[in-house]
């Protein structure tokens, strides 16, 4: 059973222009794309790693991005500007036991946008693209491979008031964030708790309660979300799905956790705690929590989905450091960048990661480059310009056999 929910359908089918690359039957092929973002304008480049080729699409405003469940689609969320636009990255793995076949074409972007009051966390669960809309009160669920084929269809789920939150939508429920009902102020109203709802918004069991939840992964069969007072974890797979508070430890410096990120391949999750540490989660095991304390404060970290031990930061004195999750430490580090002052404006420009098989893609707006950084040695490989002040950035790839 799913939820009852409110259907939205867009009103232009996406023009999908893309042209199949030639490929030889049974060869195999590795390809990785980049999507940049630029900080001030109203662009998206697409950066192909294998050559050098590269695709620029207009949006209405600076955009965040993000890669879609299978990285078929890439989700441009434009939060100052009230929309969505969708682009079709051109790179389609489909797993067949012994062997992935990929298909390629070059990456176009999906006509069709969605439009809502600021939309801001977007949020990926099987095949489902959840994103908030922090001033309208309410959360869209769309299918990635819908949004593809230019069927952009919203589903909608409607929180009990506008707030900076999400919802997800699992097979039995949604689970949604909950604002404070207090009356007065205005949106977005504050964080409260975290609960799930049946069919019609009905609520399922109480709130969990969470002061100034933010952030949200998956990972294994937990959903986790950060709170003032330690991070919730919520089963899943259970019947309804059930809430557990981890506190955080004793003895931990003063801070807190809220943007997490959730391992694929082993069940594990990756947060920030206060400025200059980040914190390895195990939601089955108490203490819950073990801390890795930073030289410098943080800009950005990301998890290897290859490498599933391992995970990178990037510091504010220019420095990537390489992360073993599994002995909760600092494995490596180089210096990249010069330095990004994490003081001024949380938007300013400054790095961001990606990860693109044993590279990591690294943005310099300051010198408008993107760098490509060895996983293995953290030694710069190549560089890629792109015009403007390149920031946020996405990686989609991978390898397997053409027919």
């Amino acid at each position: 059973m799913r939820p009852s929910l409110r259907r939205l359908t867009c009103l232009t089918a996406a023009a999908l222009i893309g042209t199949t690359a030639a490929a030889v039957a049974d060869e195999e092929m590795t390809v990785w794309r980049l999507f940049v973002a630029d900080q001030a304008e109203p662009l998206v480049t697409v950066l192909d790693l294998d050559s050098d080729r590269e695709w620029h699409f207009p949006t209405k405003g600076p955009a965040r991005l993000y890669a879609g469940p299978s990285g078929r689609a890439i989700v441009a969320v434009q939060s100052d500007d009230d929309t969505v636009a969708f682009l079709d990255s051109g790179i389609v793995r489909e797993g067949h036991g012994d062997h992935v076949d990929i298909e390629v074409s070059d990456p176009t972007l999906v006509e069709d946008t969605i439009t809502g009051p600021r939309p801001f966390h977007l949020i990926t669960h099987d095949d489902v693209v959840a994103i908030n809309f922090d001033k309208g009160g309410y959360a869209s669920f769309l299918d990635e491979h819908d949004i593809v084929a230019g069927n952009v269809e919203e589903t909608t789920f409607a929180q009990n008031r506008a707030h900076h939150g999400f919802a997800v939508l699992l097979k039995n429920a949604v689970v949604s964030s909950v604002a404070s009902s207090q009356p007065g102020g205005e949106a977005p109203w504050p964080r409260v708790g975290i609960q799930a709802f049946g069919e019609n918004g009905a609520p399922i069991g109480e709130m969990q309660p969470c002061t100034d939840l933010h952030g949200e992964a998956f990972s294994g069969r937990y959903l986790v979300t950060g709170c003032k007072e330690g991070v919730v974890a919520v089963d899943v797979r259970a019947d309804p799905p059930s809430f557990a508070m981890m506190p955080y430890p004793d003895g931990f410096p003063e801070g807190h956790t809220g943007t997490l990120l959730g391992a694929k391949a082993m069940q594990m999750f990756l947060g920030n705690y206060g400025s200059k540490a980040v914190v390895v989660i195990d939601p089955t095991t108490a203490p819950y929590f073990t801390l890795i304390e930073l030289p410098f404060r943080r800009v950005d970290f990301i998890l290897d989905p290859a490498h599933p031990q391992y995970a990178y930061v990037f510091t504010e004195d220019g420095s990537l450091h390489r992360i073993n999750m599994l002995r909760a430490e600092i494995a490596a580090s180089a210096t990249i960048t010069a330095p990004y002052s994490m003081d001024g404006h949380w938007r300013d420009p400054r790095p961001r990661l990606a990860v693109a098989g044993d590279v990591i893609a690294v943005t310099d707006p300051a010198e408008s480059l993107v760098r490509l950084v060895d996983a293995t040695t953290l030694e710069e490989v190549a560089t890629r310009p792109v015009d403007g002040l390149p920031y946020n950035i996405v990686a989609v790839g991978g390898d397997g056999l053409t027919h």
